[in-house]
């Protein structure tokens, strides 16, 4: 189950209640600043973009392909390690608006992950250190450290372990 903070509404959907939930101006420094580092191909300056301005956490090393999109409305909520490779075109999501509700719920990367192009990260989700994501997964649940997964919906293709033992033999 992912770790998400409920917060109900009543109403109007939840993302019509959007700036009751989180400013204005907020949205908009995030936009502009999210905007710019998609575009850019200089990967310390997306990194320090993000530290700077929108309050990620990212690690040494780290490398966002062109086209990332961190979530626009709480990307302080997202933490990547070091050394890991966020593929073109991915979302990182922290949120989810809902009819009745709308969810908040933090994202951890580990050190040495790789995240295939075009995938999407759903809010209150850890992947392990190590672990593959496979281009266009939908990642629904954790991933265990180590694991290789993709799908929509995910699932684990090869834990770890099953990993190290299919390398022993080749």
């Amino acid at each position: 189950m992912r770790r998400t903070e409920r917060y109900p509404v009543e109403g109007a959907n939840s993302l019509w209640h959007i700036y009751k939930t989180v400013p204005f101006w907020k949205v908009s420094k995030n936009f502009l600043v999210i905007q710019t580092a998609r575009y850019t191909p200089f990967l310390p300056m997306k990194n320090w973009l993000y530290r700077q301005f929108l309050g990620m956490k990212v690690g040494k090393e780290t490398s966002f392909a062109l086209m990332v999109m961190p979530d626009v409305m709480f990307p302080e909520r997202i933490q990547v390690g070091d050394n890991t490779v966020i593929g073109y075109n991915t979302t990182i999501l922290a949120h989810e608006y809902l009819i009745e509700e709308y969810r908040l719920g933090d994202v951890s990367i580990g050190d040495r992950v790789m995240i295939g192009a075009n995938s999407t990260i759903l809010p209150g989700i850890k992947i392990g250190d190590g672990a593959i994501v496979s281009a266009a997964t939908l990642v629904h649940k954790d991933v265990p450290a180590g694991a290789f997964v993709g799908g929509n919906p995910m699932k684990i293709i090869y834990t770890a372990e099953e990993m190290a033992v299919r390398q022993a033999k080749s």
